[in-house]
């Protein structure tokens, strides 16, 4: 568009928007500048007018300026109340799938909880098992006062809670063993290695202070499920 064309589209603009507010009774013709700004959206609406560059009528029309902004401002109102529709519903993010579900793991293969826990937690595709020690699941006393007897009642009990949880020795990932006598560290290791295959899970050893119903030995784990 030229300079001619221009000056008259901005004299067909100014023309119509004064046929507008003459049309108003006069206590409603001091309109602010929103208002005037969408009667010139009206007005060139209205005369069906090609776009405008504005940087080109900014010197002799600023209303038209103020006019294109008030124009964007109501699309991006329109889109706004859009975006709350349920249409847009889909572009939500939904907390529930990543927040993960907590499942607790219970078996009458293996000593029931003595406290308030679980045997097991399955969460985020992992399991957690509690500390697990070497009692016999029919009476819920210690197979004996033997620590390798317990060893091997410890790592029973935990294969019947991974089973049932899903999970096997092979997908345990760590171990954490606590005795109440570190020399009977190499007993016990012998036990426990014709349990878990290669490769090893990682795992931690304590000598511990006392251990639940006198236990020589306790065992806790983390495993994937498959």
């Amino acid at each position: 568009m030229n300079n001619r064309d221009q000056n008259t589209v901005h004299d067909q603009l100014t023309s119509r928007l004064a046929k507008l507010a003459l049309t108003k009774p006069p206590k409603e013709r001091a309109v602010g500048k929103t208002d005037r700004a969408m009667a010139w959206c009206a007005a060139a609406k209205s005369l069906h007018m090609p776009a405008i560059d504005v940087s080109a009528l900014r010197s002799r029309a600023p209303l038209a300026v103020v006019a294109g902004v008030c124009c964007v401002s109501l699309v991006g109102a329109n889109l706004r109340r859009s975006a709350r529709s349920p249409a847009f519903a889909s572009l939500g993010i939904s907390t529930e799938a990543s927040a993960g579900i907590k499942e607790a793991v219970q078996t009458d293969k293996a000593p029931a909880a003595l406290g308030p826990y679980c045997q097991a937690i399955k969460a985020n595709n992992m399991l957690f098992m509690s500390g697990i020690l070497g009692l016999v699941p029919e009476t819920g006393k210690l197979v004996s006062d033997s620590v390798e007897d317990q060893t091997e009642q410890v790592l029973k009990n935990m294969g019947e809670i991974l089973k049932a949880g899903g999970a096997s020795y092979a997908s345990v990932v760590k171990t954490t063993i606590m005795l109440a006598d570190l020399k009977d560290f190499k007993k016990v290791n012998e036990i426990y290695g014709k349990y878990f295959p290669a490769p090893a899970p990682a795992r931690s050893t304590y000598q511990v202070a006392a251990l639940p119903a006198d236990a020589r030995i306790e065992i806790d784990c983390i495993a994937t499920l498959q």
